[in-house]
């Protein structure tokens, strides 16, 4: 498995259907949403003026995080994203 160093998070992309409220699929492809993933993975954190600054985020938390500040990897036939977590904008709870 990846193990992200430092204060970087390793994401999965969420993967959304689309269905309408009556649950018809309106197409067979699966969509991404753009910015939404679950984290599946976190560093240990970084040191700040000699202190550990401790993760704000964990593994199986929903996340938004900056689309443009990934980096996208590609181990064992999967797709994960690497982030910085000061990129992680917000966790949905």
């Amino acid at each position: 498995m990846i193990k992200p160093l430092n204060s970087n998070v390793l994401l999965k992309k969420e993967v959304i259907e689309n269905v309408t409220n009556s649950g018809i699929i309106l197409s067979t492809s699966e969509s991404q949403e753009d910015n939404v993933g679950v984290v599946i993975a976190v560093g240990p954190g970084k040191v700040v003026d000699g202190k550990k600054v401790a993760m704000t985020v964990k593994e199986n938390d929903k996340v938004i995080f900056d689309k443009y500040a990934t980096t996208t990897i590609k181990y064992k036939d999967e797709e994960y994203l690497l982030i910085e977590e000061s990129k992680i904008l917000a966790v949905v709870e």
